[in-house]
């Protein structure tokens, strides 16, 4: 399996948050169209594995760099700018998991918005927020 390469405490989170909707670190606010994440992390910190279900958008506040696990066991390191923003999107049925720790040496923030009115049902947050 590709995440055999994985620490086994990385594997067993996988496992565990398989359907985990926390896809920031503070739920900033939600309404009838969207729910607003805050995704704030000091150097060496990470966010673990969540499930993106929901059309979304993220933008870097700061820049720096990070690694991210996705469920499939791909590991990706990436550079992030200042201001960058991507957009995702997901079909009925589809879904991405994965993690996000911050391998910079200053602070990484993004903004996520996640689109209610998407496709899939939104993951619930009861007993997670």
């Amino acid at each position: 399996m590709a995440t055999d390469a994985w620490t086994p405490a990385h594997r067993a989170e996988l496992e565990q948050r398989t359907s985990s909707p926390l896809v920031g670190t503070k739920l900033l606010g939600q309404d009838a169209h969207a729910r607003i994440w805050e995704i704030r992390l000091a150097p060496g910190e990470r966010i673990p594995f969540h499930r993106h279900v929901l059309d979304y958008f993220w933008t870097c506040i700061t820049g720096g760099s990070a690694v991210s696990r996705n469920g499939d066991g791909e590991v990706s390191t990436v550079r992030y700018e200042v201001g960058e923003t991507r957009s995702l999107s997901f079909g009925p049925g589809e879904s991405m998991i994965h993690d996000l720790e911050n391998s910079g040496d200053g602070e990484l923030i993004f903004t996520t918005v996640e689109y209610l009115d998407s496709p899939n049902e939104p993951l619930s947050l009861a007993g997670y927020v």
